[in-house]
């Protein structure tokens, strides 16, 4: 059963406790090539935007929500479900691009593809959401 946007922004505020900096950083890494590009590249671009100190604190407080769900070590639908684990943590970290896509600029972007490249290679199509953010 697919969350309303508003069901997912409740999550988010409730699991922005679980972020830290380290659990960030051990998940991704640990889990980029199975959560695939696109879960990986909408995760960046939140950190990214995370670090940006003219982001203002509730849109700070929204990315920190996401990002708390993404590591969560249980959600909706559990993350080693092949196919479908991460799915529940796409539609959480959308609600969240979404709400901070005027704060994604270029330089966020190049800093997401350039990470993306490193782990995937070369030709990784962000193009799905890069235009829903545009």
């Amino acid at each position: 059963m697919e969350k309303s946007p508003e069901e997912l922004e409740k999550e988010i505020e409730s699991t922005s406790k679980h972020y830290s900096e380290e659990k960030f950083w051990n998940k991704l890494t640990k889990f980029a090539k199975k959560a695939g590009s696109s879960v990986v590249y909408a995760v960046l671009l939140l950190y990214f935007t995370l670090q940006k100190p003219e982001v203002p604190v509730k849109v700070k407080a929204i990315i920190i929500g996401a990002l708390g769900y993404f590591i969560l070590p249980f959600d909706l639908i559990p993350d080693v479900a092949v196919g479908v684990g991460y799915t529940d943590d796409l539609g959480a970290l959308g609600v969240a691009l979404f709400q901070v896509a005027m704060y994604i600029d270029e330089d966020i972007k190049n800093k997401a593809k350039d990470k993306l490249r490193e782990w995937f290679g070369e030709g990784v199509d962000t193009s799905e959401i890069d235009n829903k953010i545009s």
